[in-house]
């Protein structure tokens, strides 16, 4: 599925139906250079589960944990990471076998250690908004795109 945002407002409203397609559980990669919009797709996700107020990237704790609506979920963003074995330290192999939602900026930074996405969100800068690639890699993937799609989101 490919799309294009015109708008901060349209990104985080996309991310909010994401948010409601993923149903508070399952692995998200997050892809996209410096700027591309991975925070701003994450506000959106974690307004679809009830939160209102500012979203940062977690670049110097590694991980941001937030309880909404009853839903555990996590904020991963992995940019300053030295070496994948860090995400030992931080709790990251409990973190990913709970049964929440993850989020994970910069996946690339943890290979070889993280476990394969469900979803992968791939955003780049198209002016005037930004593009985004979903690709769905497991069953539960293919299934919260499909939920996404009775949505309504039309691709562009």
């Amino acid at each position: 599925m490919q799309l294009q945002l015109d708008n901060d407002i349209a990104q985080v409203a996309f991310g909010e139906a994401l948010g409601r397609a993923l149903q508070g559980r399952g692995r998200v990669y997050l892809e996209g250079d410096l700027g591309a919009g991975k925070t701003t797709m994450t506000r959106g996700i974690l307004r679809a589960y009830g939160h209102q107020g500012a979203v940062k990237s977690p670049t110097y704790t590694l991980v941001e944990p937030y309880e909404l609506d009853g839903q555990r979920l996590y904020h991963l963003d992995l940019y300053r990471l030295a070496d994948p074995e860090e995400l030992e330290f931080i709790g990251g192999r409990d973190i990913l076998a709970d049964d929440a939602l993850c989020l994970i900026e910069w996946p690339s930074r943890g290979e070889g250690w993280l476990p394969p996405p469900d979803v992968r969100v791939t955003l780049s800068v198209v002016l005037p908004g930004r593009q985004v690639r979903l690709n769905a890699e497991s069953d539960w993937g293919r299934a919260v795109l499909e939920r996404l799609g009775a949505e309504n989101i039309k691709d562009e």
